[in-house]
């Protein structure tokens, strides 16, 4: 099987974790690399802002060593302050620059950036093609199917990044108009991939490892991208690298392993930025390593309620709490909850 490259990195494997604001910081990052994703990259960042040499903006590039290649993502509509921003971080430690063209949110779009870029391939690949002169580094670009019904614009728009010297694309099968729901359309990745010579990522609705493996038999497409399914669950990453690889399905974490992850991870985000700016943020990332336990909902509304890193270790403890008693079908009393 031929490895996965972006220009001159070799990827370790073929499934990789994909940006989400709010979501993407070090420790996620990390612990999705440890688990097997092939590439990570970071919460997405304005070009203005970098342009400007907004500290702030600055500090969410850095990279942390987690074993597989890191990117930073960029967004803006004018190419001349795209290809600036790419200049202004050239001294920064990072793998590869990725281009947002994909990003529904209304204050990302409103401002003609995100996956208002669909709209007009041509000034997609004027991205591009500054963005590429500006760095050193390979450029990469995460984009849409299309703005909506009317304007199915992928395949135009993959093919002026990849003139413009992008060297992999990756494909979210959803208009803009379309957010997260209903489900993807995987024909639209294979016209991508027919379209272009270089990489294409099949991106949405990527659960399970099967999930994967349909992706990849009805695209074509040389790897996948997986974002929300990964949290919580970074072993995903591990089943779906062992089926794209066709190697025996890794043994099931159990509950321990699954809480010193979360522990791990929310330990790691108080270092870097503050129990204060941290634990609000923390909150979001432990309701998904509730998904599937017994009592989630109640459990979730306790991950609401995080204030301090001691809390995490309350939470871990009802956790345990939560399914031993629902173990015991002969007990019936109210579980008791911090």
């Amino acid at each position: 099987m031929e490895p996965l490259k972006l220009g001159n990195i070799t990827l370790p494997h073929k499934a990789v974790f994909g940006p989400m604001a709010g979501f993407t910081d070090a420790p996620c990052r990390r612990l999705m690399a440890e688990h097997g994703a092939g590439f990570t990259v970071s919460e997405m960042v304005s070009s203005r802002a970098l342009v400007y040499g907004d500290h702030k903006t600055v500090s969410l590039l850095k990279a942390e060593p987690n074993g597989a290649p890191y990117g930073v993502q960029i967004f803006g509509e004018v190419p001349e302050i795209m290809g600036q921003a790419a200049a202004a971080i050239e001294q920064y430690q990072f793998d590869f620059l990725d281009i947002n063209m994909g990003c529904p949110a209304p204050k990302i779009v409103s401002g003609g950036a995100g996956s208002k870029l669909m709209l007009d391939p041509d000034v997609c690949g004027r991205i591009v093609e500054q963005v590429v002169q500006n760095t050193s580094r390979p450029v990469t670009v995460k984009m849409r199917k299309g703005w909506d019904a009317d304007h199915i614009t992928a395949v135009e728009c993959a093919k002026a990044c990849e003139q413009a010297g992008a060297v992999l694309v990756a494909v979210h099968a959803r208009t803009r108009e379309q957010m997260y729901t209903p489900g993807i359309d995987r024909s639209i990745i294979r016209k991508v991939k027919e379209a272009v010579h270089v990489p294409v990522l099949g991106n949405g609705d990527i659960h399970t490892a099967e999930d994967a493996l349909t992706m990849m038999r009805e695209t074509g497409c040389d790897g996948v991208m997986i974002a929300r399914a990964a949290l919580g669950d970074p072993w995903l990453f591990e089943r779906v690298n062992a089926a794209i690889e066709g190697l025996p399905a890794p043994k099931e974490p159990n509950l321990q392993a699954r809480m010193n992850a979360l522990r791990r991870q929310v330990e790691e985000m108080v270092e870097q930025k503050g129990e204060f700016v941290a634990m609000p943020q923390a909150r979001a990332q432990t309701m998904h390593y509730m998904k599937g336990l017994k009592g989630a909902s109640a459990l979730r509304r306790y991950c609401c309620e995080l204030s301090h890193l001691e809390d995490v270790d309350t939470l871990i403890e009802a956790v345990f709490d939560q399914q031993r008693r629902a173990a015991d079908a002969d007990d019936n009393r109210e579980i008791p909850f911090p």
